[in-house]
């Protein structure tokens, strides 16, 4: 949800929320979020990334966010904490607290099951029956929510979301705009020049604290249900095919396509445009960088990577063929390599 404006806390406030330990006064009063090369004033910023470690000394922050090991690097009052990223999320969190913006069901909202007062529905949603909401959901305006619908507490479905019939999504998931939950996979049989639709009578089922990206599609399974575990983080214009198994936690970045029947574990992280053939599982802990393919399993948790690298495209031509000739050539080896191997007994 979009923030509604800034909150102001002291440090110490923060502190008693958040933990981490203060240095400096703790009554410095916290509006805003900012970088360390802007910020003034009221304003607190966070040092993760090392590279910008010399801005500490010119920074003119109220206070910074820091670890242990560069807290000495600014003077003013100061946050200390074993993760400084992290923390700022969660610091972003207190300062800008969410809002729909509207609350109870607006007039031209169709709804037809019963609903917590605590829901708010945007104009011309859709709730269908048998609908199960849990406390303060938010539909916003033109989601579409299917019959028999469950989503948990918490939860804040987005303009134009589609959830099909029969989807389980759980406790403070958020959907954003244009997602498609629960479509038919893509299961067609051959028969002679003509495809036999296969009726696709599973569902989707998304864990709690799950968050999926704008105009992202998963589809429902097959037989069985395609499923996302909890916590899992799905970025924008991904997709995700009829009985996929999503581990806890994972991570799917931006165009990344993954086909039916895949398997991750928990703690997978596939980088923008990656792309995963059916039937293929990843081990816990697998990373796949941005643009790789992966035609097998992945056995050992590790980082792979298949993306051949950018060159002019002469180069390119030039190093596809030899790359088409790498078969006959390893072939050539073998043959030398025995007939080496024959001399040497001789």
């Amino acid at each position: 949800m979009a923030a509604a404006g800034a909150q102001s806390w002291t440090l110490a406030d923060i502190a008693a929320r958040l933990g981490g330990d203060v240095h400096g006064d703790p009554q410095t009063r916290i509006a805003r979020l900012a970088t360390l090369a802007n910020a003034g004033e009221g304003d607190i910023a966070f040092l993760a990334n090392r590279k910008y470690k010399n801005q500490l000394q010119t920074c003119r922050a109220s206070a910074v966010i820091l670890a242990a090991d560069a807290a000495d690097g600014f003077a003013g009052p100061r946050i200390v904490t074993a993760n400084p990223y992290a923390y700022y999320a969660r610091v972003a969190g207190l300062l800008y607290p969410a809002s729909a913006g509207f609350s109870g069901v607006h007039p031209s909202a169709v709804v037809a099951s019963d609903i917590p007062p605590s829901t708010a529905v945007g104009p011309l949603a859709v709730i269908g029956r048998d609908v199960v909401l849990g406390e303060n959901v938010v539909i916003h305006p033109q989601a579409v929510i299917g019959d028999g619908v469950k989503i948990g507490a918490g939860s804040i479905i987005y303009p134009n979301v589609t959830i099909y019939p029969g989807c389980t999504l759980g406790e403070r998931v958020i959907i954003h705009s244009g997602a498609v939950i629960g479509a038919d996979g893509f299961g067609f049989a051959p028969d002679g020049k003509t495809w036999v639709k296969i009726p696709q009578i599973g569902a989707v089922r998304i864990g709690d604290d799950v968050e999926i990206g704008a105009n992202t599609t998963i589809d429902r399974g097959a037989l069985e249900d395609t499923v996302i575990g909890e916590g899992a983080k799905i970025d924008n214009l991904v997709q995700v095919a009829h009985n996929c198994q999503i581990g806890a936690y994972s991570v799917l970045a931006g165009c990344t396509g993954i086909a039916g029947s895949v398997t991750l574990g928990e703690h997978c992280i596939v980088g923008g445009a990656g792309m995963i053939s059916g039937h293929v599982s990843l081990a816990p802990n697998t990373t796949i960088s941005g643009g790789s393919l992966v035609m097998k399993n992945i056995n050992q948790p590790g980082l792979y990577t298949s993306v051949f690298p950018l060159d002019t495209h002469e180069e390119w031509v030039r190093n596809a063929a030899h790359i088409r000739r790498l078969s006959k050539l390893a072939e050539r080896v073998a043959e030398l390599e025995k007939k080496l191997k024959t001399i040497e007994n001789e």
